[in-house]
């Protein structure tokens, strides 16, 4: 036979009149089953309501983008820019970043761009002790310039992210070409950033080397044929938000954010 609290056997009986203390007795004994079966379900890892992921707990890893028009969104839109979909719609749910892009259009280590900017000055104006990786992004503005200036200006960018923030990791990739032939001027760059980076600890990723973007400028590229376009900056968050994801472990614990 049922349980009077659920409608089986002798559940007439809590209908009865001249009982009240039967009736809300049985009632809230219903209830509290109902609510342990609740807390059971979700025990169980019932659906209904679902835990917050791992990302959304955590304190987000706070980036700083230095670069040139590369990282601007030149040729698509600010909001296409690489790092600005790193920061907001991340490919992997479980990434969490919170991006401070200073990038500007022209700049490079030793080349001057909008704003009176280079890439050391963007260093001075944005990282600060609490920053946990500094991606530095090209660059080809810099061609033409002789090696040993290109390296004495990366070193000077390094050697400012850890006056800033001593532990934050160094990311510096090297800027990417279209054929399989880059020009003398664009390896000379790499070249320059290379060994500045292992002077100063740095990771370094060698676009050329690793092919990005070879046989896709195509789809990849805008109209003016050096910038990329909303689909090559989606390409290019790929490649950026892994690089920085697979660094997270050397990163310092992000500061928790005040409330």
């Amino acid at each position: 036979m049922g349980s009077p609290a659920f409608g089986g056997g002798k559940a007439e009986t809590v209908r009865r009149p001249g009982h009240p203390a039967v009736v809300l007795a049985l009632v809230l004994a219903g209830v509290l089953a109902l609510s342990g079966c609740a807390g059971a379900g979700l025990a169980a890892g019932n659906n209904a309501y679902p835990a917050a992921s791992k990302a959304s707990q955590a304190e987000p890893h706070k980036v700083v983008v230095v670069g040139d028009s590369f990282s601007t969104g030149m040729g698509s839109s600010v909001a296409d820019a690489w790092p600005s979909l790193i920061d907001a719609t991340p490919l992997n749910p479980e990434d969490n970043f919170d991006v401070v892009n200073v990038s500007q259009n022209g700049s490079g280590y030793v080349t001057v761009g909008d704003n009176n900017s280079t890439f050391v000055s963007q260093v001075k104006g944005a990282v600060t002790p609490d920053t946990q990786i500094v991606a530095f992004f090209g660059s080809e503005n810099d061609m033409g310039n002789s090696k040993a200036d290109i390296r004495a200006a990366a070193e000077a960018a390094f050697d400012a992210v850890k006056a800033k923030s001593p532990h934050a990791v160094v990311l510096a990739v090297g800027p990417p070409s279209y054929t399989t032939s880059p020009e003398a001027a664009r390896l000379a760059v790499r070249d320059a950033l290379k060994q500045a980076a292992s002077r100063a600890g740095a990771l370094f990723v060698d676009p050329i080397a690793q092919g990005w973007f070879i046989g896709q400028a195509a789809e990849l590229v805008g109209p003016d044929g050096d910038h990329p376009s909303a689909a090559g900056q989606r390409y290019l968050q790929a490649q950026l938000e892994k690089l920085i994801s697979e660094e997270v472990p050397a990163m310092p614990a992000p500061t928790p954010t005040s409330k």
